[in-house]
């Protein structure tokens, strides 16, 4: 390599750098700015974003009057095999800490579903936790349902503990999870 072939390399480098510098300098994006200032999808560490909904029997029930308890939010829909396979796990557990607190919400895709289906479904398996209906798929959209079954642990802040995405959900995991949500 001959004397100006090395300088010109390292011309060539200092501008180069220079250059991805500038891009990288320009191309920046102000937090929060792509996002609109919220999280793009519900997740680990962040606040669970606050929803009512109404039960089959027209109770309207919020994520945000729960606060100061545990809470499981289930999203479902009848037809789901995973579902069907995780529900009983979850009554148990339900029955196993709803006196110390822990709720279940499982809100039912019902865009997806239908009312009667729901019903039936909760009937079918002696659900004893409230079943909500998302009607118009806004709970579903917020959460950014992508697969079924999706569960969202919450602590007793509101804040987001871990996210299951599809299942079925085992009982011992979720005794394990409920029981970390307790001691929180």
């Amino acid at each position: 390599m001959t004397y100006f072939s090395g300088i010109r390399w390292y011309i060539f480098s200092v501008l180069a750098l220079i250059a991805g510098a500038a891009w990288i300098f320009a191309s920046r994006a102000e937090p929060g700015s792509t996002t609109n200032g919220t999280i793009p999808l519900p997740r680990q560490g962040f606040a669970a974003p606050d929803f009512s909904l109404n039960t089959p029997d027209g109770q309207k029930v919020s994520l945000s009057e729960l606060r100061g308890s545990p809470v499981l939010v289930n999203l479902w829909t009848s037809w789901c095999p995973p579902c069907r396979a995780e529900m009983p796990a979850m009554q148990k557990a339900y029955e196993a800490y709803q006196d110390q607190g822990f709720v279940i919400l499982a809100v039912n895709a019902t865009n997806q579903d239908s009312r009667q289906d729901a019903v039936d479904f909760a009937g079918q398996y002696g659900l004893t936790f409230p079943i909500l209906l998302d009607t118009s798929g806004e709970v579903s959209s917020l959460y950014q349902l992508r697969s079924l079954p999706t569960s969202f642990f919450i602590d007793r802040h509101g804040i987001i503990q871990e996210v299951v995405i599809g299942g079925p959900m085992s009982e011992a995991l979720l005794r394990t999870r409920v029981q970390q949500l307790m001691e929180e």
